[in-house]
This record gives C-alpha cells, sequence and structure tokens, in this order.
C-alpha cells in the first residue's frame, strides 16, 4: 500500500505514484492500493496519518509545503522505519538555491493557478457564445449583462471582463427589436447600460462603413437615426432600472473598472 500526503489536494503526488505503479507488470499493479489523504494541514492529524500508515507497513509519499509538517513527516520515519518519498521538497530546496526570494509555502497554489485558467477560459468562451444578443438565454447565466446600441464597445468590454473571470453578455438595442423579455427579470445590479454622445457615435459609426466599403451616407451613421436609437435605447434602459455609463472617450478599460465598482458596491448612479 502508499499513502499519499498532501496539505493540498494530493493529485501531484498520485501521479508520480501511478506513474511509478505503472512500471512494474499488471500483477503488481492489482496488489499496490493507493490511498490519497488530502488536506493534512494540522501535525496532530499527520501524526494519527503516519501512524496508520505504519501499521499497513505502508510506503508513505508526500507533497507537504509546509517545513514543520515535513520535518514531523522524516522524524517519524526514522522513528517507525517508515519508507517515505517527498515529492516536493527537494525540489523547492533545489529552486531555493538559484531564486533569490524565499518560496510562499502556501499548499494549494498551483490547484489555485489552474482554477483560475478555467474559470478565465470558460468565460471567455461565454463572451463569444453570448455575443450581440445570440443567444438571449444566456443573460440568465451571466454574472454581468451590458446593453447598449451599436458601436458603444459592447464586445471588447464583455471580452475585457472575461479576462477577469466574469461571464459577460451583450444584447443590442435596437428601436426594431424588442429586447430579450429575460432582460427585465434580471436584478437592475447586474445590468449596465452603455452610451455615448451622438457626435462621437457619428463619426465611429462612419468609420465602420468605410471599413465594410459601404458609403457614409448610410441611414446607419446618420444623426437622425444615432438620436433615434440612443432616446430608444436609454427608455429601455429606464425601464430595466440600470445604471448607465457614458462610454465617450473613455477607454474599455476605464468603463470596465466603473462597471465592476457598480457590480461589487452596487452604485445606483444613473449616469456616470
Amino acid at each position: 500500500m502508499v499513502y499519499v500526503i498532501s496539505d493540498s489536494i494530493g493529485e501531484t503526488a498520485e501521479f508520480v505514484v501511478k506513474a511509478a505503479v505503472s512500471q512494474y507488470n499488471s500483477g503488481a499493479d492489482s496488489r499496490i492500493e493507493i490511498r490519497r489523504v488530502p488536506y493534512v494541514n494540522d501535525p496532530q492529524y499527520l501524526l494519527e496519518v503516519l501512524e496508520e500508515a505504519r501499521q499497513f507497513q505502508a510506503v508513505v509519499a508526500y507533497t507537504l509545503v509546509l517545513p514543520e509538517l515535513r520535518e514531523i513527516t522524516k522524524k517519524e520515519a526514522e522513528l517507525h522505519g517508515l519508507v517515505t518519498v517527498d515529492i516536493m521538497g527537494p525540489m523547492i530546496d533545489a529552486l531555493s538555491s538559484i531564486v533569490e526570494y524565499s518560496p510562499k509555502l502556501k499548499p494549494g497554489l498551483l490547484h489555485k493557478i489552474d482554477e483560475d485558467y478555467f474559470r478565465k477560459v470558460e468565460a471567455i468562451e461565454f463572451a463569444v457564445k453570448y455575443d450581440d444578443g445570440k443567444d438571449p438565454r444566456g443573460i440568465n447565466h451571466a454574472d454581468i449583462v451590458i446593453i447598449g446600441v451599436s458601436r458603444t464597445s459592447k464586445t471588447p468590454l464583455c471580452m475585457y471582463l472575461a479576462h477577469k473571470r466574469f461571464k459577460a453578455a451583450n444584447v443590442p438595442l435596437v428601436p426594431e427589436v424588442a429586447p430579450p423579455p429575460e432582460l427585465f427579470k434580471l436584478p437592475p445590479r447586474k445590468v449596465i447600460g452603455l452610451t455615448i454622445r451622438p457626435q462621437q457615435l457619428n463619426i465611429i459609426r462612419q468609420e465602420r462603413l468605410k471599413t465594410l466599403g459601404l458609403t457614409s451616407s448610410a441611414d446607419y451613421a446618420s444623426m437622425e437615426r444615432i438620436l433615434k436609437e440612443l432616446d430608444y435605447a436609454e427608455s429601455i434602459m429606464k425601464k430595466v432600472g440600470c445604471p448607465i455609463i457614458d462610454v465617450t472617450n473613455r477607454a474599455v478599460e476605464e468603463s470596465a473598472s466603473r462597471v465592476l465598482e457598480i457590480y461589487y458596491k452596487g452604485d445606483r448612479t444613473k449616469h456616470v
């Protein structure tokens, strides 16, 4: 039997043990039991686990980053003739010889990094899937829902928030298309409206038409159309009861900072 002891979840040590066991034939493989004991952070609990391992005459493989726990394991192994393998310690010690600063010595950091990474990936995939109102059902599962007229940086803002691990969806507001009914059922704190000065939106839309090879005189960029859309959007935002951020001359980072401030503090300022 092999006891895998860790002050975190113990996946690293178990993986190493399984890799070693796989080097033996299937008969040996079937006879070696691996017992993982995670979250061993208390010296007394560690002593109890080691005593149990001794009774089974088990090999002990451990990933303990706290020096006092590693020391207890070494002493108990010497005292009771336990066969132990320190998987994490030697590498930490080796790195300390070439790195100028001390290790953090906090259990579970790798697992935390992995969790953060996968949460970010999930948020980015969410933002792509529910961009531009593609599927209104997504807003029920979003952390933050951004609404506004076309070219108010809804998509870049959602992607920025996704990199901060927030699931953000956005819904375009167009006079000819009714907003999804789900929007009006959300807590107002989860919804953020974006507005912009008509003159700047006019310039942005004209540039957008040029990149598409279309004439700048199209209705999409006309001031009359822009004013109509902005008035309509504001009426929807008032109905929802959400805060409204003016993104005129604001970088995406600035807008995101304000969105998160509202999200965390529940700021009900209507125009910011």
